[in-house]
């Protein structure tokens, strides 16, 4: 019993440091995910100067044909930003649903501890129940044994009570 409680001691403390993995990871994730947060808005104030950019060149591509050169490879960098966005966007999705998945996880580890502790705390009174009615039973028996030891000492007395009446007749 004291190999299973140890062996569960042992189990709790393994989920723990499983625990502390995963909310390190958490953190971790927490943090890039801010990262990125920050390099989507430097991206949107991009795109805002971009798009200020476009019209410029619009109002000056009749007075200048380089400025239209300089419009169309803005629209290409509009479709690099556009992608880098979506990227960006994807990411944010695939961490925000590993954090779920993560929190469910930690959910069913925390009901799975909990469920064990019910066992250990079970398990603890049965071995109460156990002790005791083994000490009510060692009492009884030495009660028994008590008595049986004086019984055969007063057989013994009469005994040799007998005797010496015999030798005496």
């Amino acid at each position: 019993m004291e190999a299973d409680v140890s062996d569960m001691r042992n189990e709790l403390q393994s989920r723990d440091g499983f625990w502390r993995r995963i909310q390190l990871e958490c953190q971790k994730l927490y943090t890039e995910l801010l990262k990125i947060r920050e390099y989507k808005d430097i991206q949107e104030i991009r795109i805002k100067h971009q798009s200020s950019r476009v019209q410029l060149a619009e109002q000056l591509e009749n007075k200048n044909p380089e400025l239209l050169l300089f419009a169309e490879s803005q629209e290409h960098q509009e479709e690099e930003l556009n992608k880098i966005r979506n990227h960006v966007y994807r990411e944010e999705q695939s961490h925000c649903s590993e954090q779920e998945r993560m929190k469910t996880e930690i959910s069913d580890l925390t009901e799975e501890l909990h469920q064990k502790e019910i066992t250990i705390a079970t398990i603890m009174e049965k071995a109460s129940l156990l002790e005791r009615q083994l000490k009510m039973e060692l009492e009884t028996k030495h009660k028994l044994l008590t008595k049986q030891q004086l019984l055969e000492f007063h057989y013994q007395v009469i005994k040799s009570g007998n005797i010496h009446l015999k030798d005496m007749m």
